[in-house]
């Protein structure tokens, strides 16, 4: 197989070493040059383009964001921001996704020798998925990554053994999406209207990442957007986003749907995981559940759809033409645990047809 070449832009020789190492572990990666700043990183595009960029935000004589406006504008390379994603770097790297970068992931802590190995996981995932999506238009369905070892909910919480929910006339949302999805989100959140259905949503971004989106999409959209708190009501109006590295589950106490976010270890490769906030949703909201997968690579949230679908709730997936990675949805599909499958600029309609039909 043919390795994904990547090239890493960043001012810190230490970052650079680091990433450089972390990503020459994975064999289906290579790196074959870095750069200390855009000016360097430019000549060296001239001799050899890669497949990937990662990309500091903050660097001295040319800041990343003004580096990707170049880079989209000139000769459009798929580009991860890699980040500390502290303070305003935050809200730089929404902005990034909004130029044209494909993810964002957390900059490793430097200062330790030995990193954890989630770390490098979603690294490589990270650059993996942005190689895909920049395959466009002739996009292949992505293949899901399959390790050696990996967690199921059931690591989180136990798969419901019943269909003793009773429907009531409240329903709720939950949405799971990774690469792609944050503008995924965007189309289809500016698209509800103020009394939608209260929503949990799982996109895969860093800590202290998800703050700032949050924000972000609370400014442009007629619904409350925010990052999730522990006990947060899930309520008519209200768009509850998953932390960064923590795992949001639905939870019911009477009539009243809340979210627990909690620790634990990463579930599917992902902390948040779509399948953690799935399962939740198919043992304690059952039928009341419409529940929505969005572009993404890998798997995560597949078997929990399923899960969903077993219990009574209405599922929908988004469609490989508008999805910038189809991974996630296609797993979902492939195991039987769609209803339908729709282009992203209906599926806010869908939704608000079912949340006022009684199915």
């Amino acid at each position: 197989m043919k390795k994904i070449k990547v090239m890493i832009v960043d001012d810190s020789a230490v970052v650079r070493q680091t990433l450089e190492q972390i990503i020459n572990s994975d064999s289906q990666l290579e790196v074959i040059a870095t750069a200390q700043d855009p000016f360097v990183a430019a000549k060296k595009l001239i001799k050899e383009v890669p497949d990937v960029i990662t990309l500091d935000v903050e660097m001295p004589r040319m800041d990343g964001i003004t580096f990707l406006q170049k880079i989209m504008n000139q000769h459009p390379i798929p580009v991860v921001i890699c980040s500390s994603l502290s303070g305003k770097s935050s809200e730089t790297a929404v902005k990034a996704l909004e130029y044209g970068a494909v993810d964002v992931i957390y900059k490793p802590y430097i200062g330790a020798k030995i990193f954890l190995e989630e770390a490098k996981i979603t690294i490589c995932d990270a650059i993996k998925a942005a190689a895909q999506a920049g395959a466009r238009p002739n996009r292949r369905i992505a293949q899901p990554i399959k390790p050696a070892k990996k967690l199921s909910a059931d690591a989180i919480l136990q798969k419901a053994t019943s269909k003793a929910m009773i429907q009531t006339t409240e329903k709720i949302v939950v949405i799971g999406a990774s690469t792609g999805g944050t503008e995924a989100l965007r189309v289809y959140l500016e698209r509800l209207p103020v009394d939608s259905p209260g929503t949990v949503v799982v996109q895969h971004m860093p800590e202290n990442f998800t703050s700032a989106f949050a924000q972000r999409l609370d400014s442009i959209c007629q619904v409350t957007v925010k990052e999730a708190n522990n006990n947060d009501s899930v309520v008519p109006g209200r768009v509850l986003i998953a932390p960064g590295n923590r795992h949001t589950l639905l939870k019911r106490s009477g009539a009243r749907y809340y979210v627990e976010v909690k620790d634990g270890p990463l579930v599917s490769r992902h902390r948040p995981s779509v399948d953690v906030l799935f399962r939740s949703a198919s043992r304690y909201g059952g039928k009341n559940v419409i529940g929505v997968i969005m572009t993404g690579m890998g798997d995560d949230g597949a078997k929990g759809m399923l899960e969903m679908k077993e219990q009574g709730a209405k599922t929908l997936a988004q469609n490989e033409e508008t999805c910038v990675v189809f991974g996630m949805p296609n797993e979902a599909l492939k195991l039987g645990g769609v209803d339908k499958v729709l282009s992203l600029h209906v599926i806010a309609d869908e939704v608000m047809r079912l949340y006022k039909s009684s199915w």
